[in-house]
């Protein structure tokens, strides 16, 4: 139990640097593979103090594996838990049991399972790591979504527990919700995440902040581009809460949270966290995408208004009058997730108003 929070404690007070996991070459498929295992995974809090898993230089293609909190977070062992939903052990992923039993969160923290923290070579405090998803990959055939009285945007709607182990079928790119009905699959990591400022020692993995985190960003799937501010020495990055489809605003809870494979490059731009205002930001291939966090969500979608105009004055060199009428009348203001304690509001400002740009996106549709 080498993770557990004990030997975290421990380690942080006497000064002892745990070994950071062999890197291993993913086949075919880029530089690094980063397992999911109870030497590599933590649960429910990102902290700022925690030994790296791996060193990776920046450009470097780093596959990361990772599991989903459900059939962990249920009281049950994680195959009785499925096999209740009719899934056979042997589509349970074998490190799942592992990490159930030995891997557990802090009191009072969340309940995610994170791989991380990944240390990026070069980033300091003060820069912008560019984290560029270029694939995101199933594990299992499978998702969850939960829901239960008190949980979601309609807190009184249920009266118990209710979970759904729905069926995916990555070949046509559908969940099978019914016989009627079916989901079309957008694979997206709901956390990506930084170590919080080292005087923060760690917050919980539900809420979103500065550092990113439970972003729940539904566009965050192959080809787009998040940026977060750095704090600590090699940045130390996290990432989990892997969902197979999301509506925005996640207003039940959970989405259908599943085991996914991201497929990352970090970039590091030196001295530029200044540049992206308080919360992360992020891209597309036809969006820039700005981010509001509050726990009012009036006050996040005020703050997301501000951070687009924001950036519209800085990046694009318009007046403020004239980034006000341009957030009015072409950004869309959408409600990221409304469900984890702090409200995320995220704007989508179409790349194609800028009709004299030439800049080049690394991502092709």
């Amino acid at each position: 139990m080498k993770r557990h929070l004990v030997t975290w404690l421990f380690a942080c007070v006497a000064g002892i640097t745990v070994p950071a996991v062999a890197q291993q070459k993913a086949p075919g498929s880029g530089d690094v593979r980063i397992p999911s295992t109870p030497e590599t995974v933590i649960r429910g809090h990102i902290p700022a103090y925690l030994p790296p898993i791996m060193r990776v230089k920046p450009g470097q293609t780093v596959t990361i594996d990772t599991l989903s909190h459900q059939g962990i977070n249920t009281g049950d062992d994680p195959i009785a838990f499925f096999a209740r939903g009719g899934i056979p052990r042997e589509q349970v992923l074998p490190e799942l049991p592992d990490v159930y039993g030995r891997v557990k969160p802090p009191p009072g923290m969340g309940t995610h399972v994170l791989t991380g923290p990944i240390f990026i070579e070069g980033a300091e405090p003060g820069d912008m790591l560019e984290v560029r998803v270029i694939d995101v990959r199933f594990r299992v055939p499978y998702g969850v979504n939960f829901s239960n009285k008190g949980v979601g945007v309609l807190p009184e709607l249920l009266s118990a527990p209710v979970f759904r182990i729905i069926r995916l079928d990555t070949e046509r790119r559908v969940a099978l919700l019914s016989p009627e009905i079916e989901i079309p699959l957008a694979p997206f990591m709901g956390i990506m995440a930084v170590a919080p400022p080292p005087d923060q020692k760690t917050v919980s993995s539900r809420p979103p902040g500065a550092f990113g985190g439970n972003m729940d960003l539904k566009q965050l799937t192959a080809g787009s581009t998040v940026y977060l501010p750095v704090y600590n020495a090699g940045a130390l990055f996290f990432t989990g809460d892997a969902h197979a489809a999301q509506g925005d605003g996640e207003i039940n809870g959970t989405a259908i949270e599943t085991s996914l494979t991201p497929v990352v490059q970090f970039f590091v731009h030196k001295g530029k966290g200044a540049s992206l205002g308080k919360w992360p930001r992020a891209e597309t291939p036809t969006h820039y995408i700005t981010m509001g966090i509050d726990k009012d969500l009036n006050l996040a979608l005020k703050a997301a208004v501000q951070e687009t105009v924001d950036f519209l004055v800085q990046e694009k060199k318009v007046e403020p009058a004239m980034a006000y009428t341009i957030s009015s009348i072409a950004v869309d203001f959408r409600v990221a997730e409304a469900v984890n304690l702090n409200q995320m509001v995220y704007g989508m400002i179409p790349k194609n108003l800028f009709v004299k740009e030439k800049k080049a996106y690394w991502y092709k549709q």
